[in-house]
């Protein structure tokens, strides 16, 4: 187990290394930082000694073994829109907002479609199986930027009952839409996903001889089907992490949520570098870790993998 922690921890440095190049190439051919940040009234003298001071005048290959070496220290420069403040440290004060925000989200659509996918199994070809699927079909049809944009309107400027932007004093009102937002592609999914493992746990000859032993049928689902179930869900739950932490960009846009998300659209506009390669490389990181620990649930989930 240890040799395998290390093997994937090693590959876990090549993704992000991967991850660092891409960013830092795209990011330096979108323009030149220092024009935007001046304004069209800024002499070029100006512009030639605001890029020297940022080191923006050197060729591209001298820059970018510079910036391995500082992410290397943990140093990702300062920011170049923000006043030298530190990159590393605006995306940390803004990453427990988009951390809370992705969490809620996941924690949301993992309970429900357990919930809806083992019913909808259960209940199979009935009505109620047909309206889960109708909404499961819908949730994932439907871009996540027009449902918040409905939800607003129906639940913040029509109703009234909820706030339609900002984070607020930690009132769970503020909360609600984003989540909602940011979850239905998520639960549509993995609706889908339960209900199609249940199928097909649920003709298998072990749950047969568990219903002939006389077990509750509650036993029977979810403890032993649910959890043979689970395994390919825990894949796709530990993907969907990833695409919330990507999709809270939309989200955060359109409530006004101050995540990472909502800091990386600004950065990108005003082309601040070293903003969008800090707040690249903490998602990168998470998204790795979280496929990590997804690989050391598979041994607990699944005897054969840990046997192997």
């Amino acid at each position: 187990m240890a040799q395998y922690i290390i093997r994937r921890l090693l590959q876990a440095v090549l993704v992000i290394f991967g991850v660092v190049t891409v960013v830092f190439v795209i990011l330096h051919l979108t323009g030149d930082p220092v024009r935007l940040m001046l304004g069209d009234q800024a002499s070029e003298a100006d512009i030639t000694s605001v890029r020297h001071q940022l080191g923006l005048d050197r060729p591209g290959y001298q820059q970018y073994f510079a910036y391995l070496g500082s992410v290397a220290h943990g140093n990702f420069g300062g920011s170049i829109r923000q006043r030298g403040a530190p990159s590393m440290q605006l995306v940390l004060d803004r990453y427990p907002a988009t951390l809370r925000l992705a969490l809620l989200a996941l924690a949301l659509s993992v309970a429900l479609a357990t919930v809806f996918g083992v019913v909808s199994a259960v209940k199979r070809y009935s009505a109620l199986d047909n309206a889960v699927m109708f909404l499961a079909l819908f949730g994932q049809s439907v871009p996540n930027f027009w449902l918040g944009i409905m939800l607003i309107l129906i639940f913040a400027v029509d109703l009234g009952w909820l706030p339609s932007q900002g984070f607020g004093d930690g009132n769970p009102k503020y909360v609600l839409l984003p989540v909602l937002t940011l979850a239905a592609p998520g639960l549509a999914r993995l609706t889908r996903l339960v209900r199609s493992g249940m199928l097909d746990i649920l003709g298998q000859d072990y749950v047969r001889t568990a219903r002939s032993k006389g077990l509750r049928e509650n036993t029977v689902i979810f403890r032993h089907a649910l959890k043979n179930a689970a395994i390919p869900l825990v894949t796709i739950i530990g993907l969907d992490m990833g695409a919330l932490l990507g999709g809270a960009v939309v989200t955060e846009q359109i409530f006004a949520w101050p995540g990472v998300g909502l800091l990386v659209v600004e950065s990108i506009n005003g082309r601040d570098f070293p903003v969008v390669q800090a707040a690249v490389f903490v998602v990168a990181a998470t998204f790795v870790l979280i496929n990590l620990a997804v690989d050391l649930l598979y041994t607990w989930l699944d005897p054969r993998v840990r046997l192997a």
